[in-house]
């Protein structure tokens, strides 16, 4: 037999408000937003009841205090104990109100406890408009935990609605100050479908800026660019209407002004039914977005239980994408209609569209003629740079590209720049958009195959030299190869790939760990081509080197072409590098001041 006796949880209301203040709402403001709500509840349960009843919400500080009335529903003294001094329990959970439930803001049933993180002592004086014959009904609670209910005659609250008092704790009278309650008031109730007022004084700002009509659309694109300034603090590149009625959603995005990383937090304002929800959101909007900021009225995400963020669920996930496919219209329409201000957004966002394009085939296939790469031809488009190259090759990094670009564009080779963010994945995805594009990534193969032979006859004359050089640069693991090619400017040109590197980056680690370490690393060697040092045959110091009979001036001479083909490939420096470079600067400068060399017998 079951002897065990039931017990009710105990609540420690201070500690409870000390959570609240402190992990539950981000802060103490959040307690004007509540009152609103509530009132803007009652008010909406009102309405549902008796359509023509009037709908005012007014707020009055002064002293330390706030007085907060409002034209609602009201309560009996039943409600006052059953919903006022239950924690959690929420007036829109009762029966009769499930019809209307989507129409209110709050659902959680906290909502009141939040003033208690400004106020020591609540006082509420409600009188029902469902029973009108019921009296008044005063309920006043303290931090403590404690409170009291007594009802009151007819005076107290002739018509039906709820007048809620606050008596500001020691540390809080800033936030009950006029001044301070307008500003939340704004803030939080501008788009609320009721008339607020504090202290006789409008908040409510209806219709909403992207709702209102206008004289045209120069006069909208002013007014929501004035709102963007008010609300975000900077002047939008342009504007995107965001109006989306099955998903319950009205706003706008505004287009950032300047360039921002894609790792960067964008932050949104999220009104649900008019009230400020949060000015935070960051999951309102695909990732690839990152280049507009938004404002928003919706009717059908759902909040946390702080009702300071949005709950993540499935209807979000559909918001999320209807509105980036909102964004996606909105590309699409200025590449058919409007190219300049494509061009203009573009010049700063381009990183998100490829971010956006990368994903998104259609999204490609129409950005092709817009999307700016660098290539061997200088910024072009991709659409534009395949109709000039029956192949397009790329590198994966900035410094690949930097390494052959000069000599590429010399042979006629096109390569696009693949190094920056996303345009390697772009590239690669050109054949799908693109039938019959040919892309291939460029090796060492590739150049050296487009650099002009030397004739047998001239290498053989320089066999020596070349001997020399290959000998001098053998330790460093570099072959030596001598070709003809443009720009005559060029003395040599390092050509590796990401294969040798990893083979020298594997060597060096070898070199430098213990035993165990060193069999285990040696175990890995690969099969990877060398890196090559290609001489220009056209450049004339390269010819005045060749014809040089002092092989050790011919080995400094190697060396600091070496050093500086790595230099102009701005590839990092191994310390073997860096020793060969001073040890070819100090032959150099020896021998440019040797006396015979002073005398103009030899040198360079």
């Amino acid at each position: 037999m079951d002897t065990s006796i039931p017990h009710t949880f105990q609540v420690d209301l201070r500690g409870l408000v000390d959570l609240l203040s402190h992990h539950l709402y981000s802060s103490p403001k959040v307690y004007l937003r509540e009152l609103l709500q509530n009132a803007v509840d009652a008010l909406t349960a009102r309405r549902a009841e008796q359509p023509d009843a009037p709908a005012e919400v007014r707020l009055y500080a002064e002293g330390g205090t706030l007085r907060v009335e409002d034209t609602g529903i009201g309560l009996t003294e039943a409600d006052v104990h059953s919903l006022l001094a239950t924690i959690g329990r929420s007036s829109k959970r009762g029966e009769g109100l499930q019809a209307v439930r989507s129409e209110f803001l709050g659902q959680f049933g906290i909502g009141l406890l939040a003033c208690f993180v400004v106020a020591d002592r609540i006082r509420v004086v409600s009188r029902s408009a469902r029973t009108p014959d019921a009296p008044p009904v005063e309920w006043t609670a303290r931090d403590d935990g404690s409170y009291t209910v007594r009802t009151l005659d007819d005076s107290a609250r002739p018509e039906p609605g709820t007048t809620v008092h606050l008596e500001a704790r020691g540390d809080a009278e800033e936030w009950l100050a006029e001044d301070r309650v307008r500003e939340l008031a704004r803030d939080f109730g501008a788009l609320l479908p009721y008339d607020v007022r504090v202290g006789g004084e409008p908040v409510t700002e209806l219709p909403a800026p992207w709702d209102r009509t206008y004289p045209g659309p120069a006069a909208r694109r002013v007014a929501l660019a004035r709102h963007c300034q008010e609300t975000f603090g900077f002047s939008p590149l342009d504007t995107v209407e965001l109006d989306i009625p099955l998903a319950g959603v009205r706003g706008v995005a505004y287009v950032l002004p300047s360039a921002v990383s894609p790792a960067q937090r964008a932050r949104h304002r999220v009104h649900l039914k008019g009230m400020l929800l949060t000015e935070r959101a960051e999951q309102l909007l695909p990732d690839w977005a990152f280049f507009v900021r938004c404002v928003i009225d919706t009717d059908s995400l759902r909040p946390t239980a702080s009702r300071e963020s949005l709950y993540e669920d499935e209807t979000l996930a559909a918001v999320r994408e209807a509105l980036g496919e909102r964004i996606r219209d909105w590309l699409s329409t200025l590449a058919a209609g409007d190219p300049e201000r494509l061009r203009a957004f573009l010049a700063v966002h381009h990183l998100g569209v490829k971010s956006l394009a990368r994903h998104d085939g259609d999204m490609l296939r129409t950005m092709l003629p817009w999307l700016p790469f660098e290539t061997t031809d200088g910024q072009v488009s991709l659409e534009e740079f395949a109709q000039r190259h029956p192949v397009i090759h790329y590198t994966r990094t900035v410094e690949e590209f930097r390494q052959v670009a000069p000599i590429a564009a010399a042979q006629g080779i096109g390569v696009v720049n693949g190094g920056y963010t996303y345009d390697t994945d772009l590239v690669e995805a050109l054949p799908s958009v693109r039938p019959g594009t040919a892309v291939a990534e460029l090796d060492t193969d590739t150049v050296t195959a487009h650099l002009d032979t030397v004739a047998p006859e001239e290498e053989l004359a320089l066999a020596a030299f070349l001997g020399t050089a290959r000998a001098r640069l053998d330790a460093l693991g570099c072959d030596v190869a001598l070709r003809a090619f443009h720009p005559l400017s060029v003395p040599a040109l390092h050509l590796d790939d990401r294969g040798a590197r990893h083979e020298q980056a594997r060597e060096e680690a070898e070199e430098q760990a213990d035993e165990l370490w060193s069999g285990i690393l040696g175990s890995l060697r690969g099969s990877a081509p060398r890196p090559k040092l290609i001489l220009n045959h056209l450049n004339p110091l390269v010819r005045r080197i060749g014809s040089l009979g002092d092989p050790e001036l011919v080995g400094t001479a190697v060396e600091s072409l070496y050093g500086q083909a790595l230099l102009r490939a701005q590839r990092p420096l191994r310390p073997a590098d860096s020793a060969l470079l001073n040890r070819a600067f100090i032959g150099l400068l020896e021998w440019a001041t040797h006396d015979g060399t002073a005398n103009g017998e030899g040198g360079l």
